[in-house]
């Protein structure tokens, strides 16, 4: 089969596809991945055909905004480059497809994917990295302007979820998603986020169950496989100091506010006075070092890129910003977790650590050296903690979602599901 990965967004929305897109290629399919060229390189050097979404420029454009990762507004920005970019994306989806050897696996923002499902009914699966995409009245997410509340009558929660729609989300998406149905020539649609951006085929979630329960009032074509955890590893050399950093004292704990983040300068300074304060060596990683405090002390080093696989398993105790992959590989290295979400699914994804036993959280507003400090010492301390940490690394050892993934997307596109 031709499979055609379309994927917008951060290395943690490009990562999981590649490597889908490893394996699929490993089993004799034709891989591509649509996305910005801005993955271009790592797409090369694994051996993957990427199709150019728009320019390097536009990606760094973007993630330099600061409103990007505002807790409320942050969401209108993301969709607004998926819009601006919405005909490019459709064209670089329906340039690449062969009818009857074509399935379209597109992430949550690849709404052209759908259009051009719908246009010439290609085959298609849609992929939810994390639970927060799924909609629930039984049990909602936890997203930044979203208070639902356990307690709340159903027939409350579906007004709001209805008032979401009517009066906010429709009005964003729905008129440039129906200029451009309109020009093809079909039908206008709204719930856009309700059930449009989800394949009448199939919906996967690349999450376990244990981490997010399949819900009653779940599109009922989804099934979830688990976390693929892709990260480079089989793509980068062995960092030689990172080697010396790892052997030469104890366990460091390791902050990083995402790959995307440009706007560090006040997490990684707090981070470096926690540790101080602690006696604890730390690792700080992000590609941008202007972000990064000068004359750091040498009990503490920073690293541009790492693979978290080879890292995690090492050290004492991983600050992050509630990435879904960034959390995976932390679960599945059975590391302590303390998580600063910022934006977007990143407060549903620390909620469910919190509930799992295996992190404590901060909003990224309220984090300072003190509060770090503070719950650093405490996550530390707790050997409880510990045991849940090692029982979810347990669960995820031997793990293989990419496989079955593979199997459901290659599924529909040998037409065994229908719509």
């Amino acid at each position: 089969m031709r499979i055609l990965l379309l994927t917008i967004g951060s290395a943690g929305d490009v990562h999981p596809f590649i490597g889908l897109g490893l394996a699929l290629q490993k089993r004799g399919h034709s891989v591509k991945i649509i996305t910005n060229p801005f993955f271009g390189e790592i797409a090369n050097r694994v051996g993957l055909e990427l199709v150019p979404l728009g320019q390097i420029e536009t990606f760094r454009n973007a993630v330099a905004d600061p409103m990007l990762w505002h807790k409320r507004k942050g969401t209108a920005v993301v969709f607004d480059l998926v819009l601006n970019g919405l005909r490019e994306t459709y064209d670089a989806v329906v340039g690449n497809y062969l009818p009857g050897e074509t399935v379209v696996v597109a992430s949550s923002l690849g709404l052209a994917g759908r259009i051009a499902q719908d246009k010439l009914q290609i085959p298609t699966v849609t992929v939810h990295l994390s639970p927060s995409q799924f909609r629930s009245c039984t049990a909602p997410p936890k997203l930044p302007g979203l208070w639902m509340p356990a307690w709340l009558p159903m027939w409350v929660k579906k007004r709001m979820w209805a008032g979401g729609d009517q009066f906010v989300i429709d009005p964003m998406l729905a008129p440039r998603i129906n200029a451009l149905r309109t020009e093809l020539g079909l039908e206008p649609v709204d719930g856009i986020l309700r059930d449009f951006w989800n394949s009448p085929q199939r919906v996967i979630g690349l999450f376990p169950d244990w981490f997010a329960s399949p819900q009653a009032d779940w599109p009922p074509q989804s099934r979830l496989t688990g976390f693929p955890r892709y990260d480079e590893a089989d793509a980068c050399d062995v960092n030689p100091q990172l080697e010396q950093f790892l052997n030469d004292g104890d366990p460091p704990i390791v902050f990083t506010p995402g790959s995307a983040m440009y706007h560090g300068h006040k997490f990684f300074s707090a981070s470096v006075e926690a540790c101080k304060r602690l006696n604890r060596r730390g690792i700080l990683l992000t590609k941008h070092t202007e972000q990064i405090p000068t004359n750091l002390p040498e009990t503490i080093q920073h690293f541009g890129y790492v693979p978290f696989s080879r890292v995690l398993p090492r050290v004492a105790a991983l600050v992050h910003h509630g990435g879904i992959g960034t959390s995976a590989q932390a679960l599945a290295a059975g590391c302590r977790q303390l998580v600063t979400p910022f934006a977007h699914d990143q407060f549903d994804n620390a909620d469910r650590l919190v509930r799992l036993g295996v992190a404590r959280s901060i909003v990224a507003k309220k984090y300072t050296a003190a509060s770090a400090t503070r719950e650093l010492s405490t996550l530390l301390d707790d050997a409880q903690v510990s045991d849940r940490c090692a029982e979810f690394a347990n669960r995820l050892s031997g793990d293989d979602p990419v496989d079955r993934t593979c199997d459901l997307i290659l599924e529909v596109g040998a037409g065994v599901v229908k719509v």
